[in-house]
């Protein structure tokens, strides 16, 4: 995704998350990646300092590993920076 498109991406995503959710509350993010430890790890960092739960599960082949980390968000422009963090992991599907 080129970098204007994903802007008005995550504006349009904003939009809808202040219209649709209250905050300051707990956001739940799912993603999907390849298993390993590295991009296990990747997912954590974003996270630091977060206080995040985290639930991690790999698919029966064990080419993929789901991760989901509930977080306590005080906006939509949080909620949005994590995304962004999470872009940056090569391989990354953010569900």
């Amino acid at each position: 995704m080129e970098h204007q498109e994903q802007d008005e991406f995550y504006r349009k995503f904003k939009d809808r998350l202040d219209e649709t959710t209250e905050f300051p509350s707990k956001f739940i993010y799912k993603f999907i990646i390849p298993t390993s430890h590295k991009a296990i790890a990747e997912v954590h960092r974003i996270f630091d300092g977060a206080n995040p739960q985290f639930q991690i599960k790999e698919s029966k082949t064990g080419k993929y590993t789901s991760v989901t980390a509930i977080v306590f968000v005080i906006d939509s422009e949080q909620v949005i920076h994590y995304y962004r963090e999470a872009s940056s992991i090569p391989d990354i599907i953010m569900l």
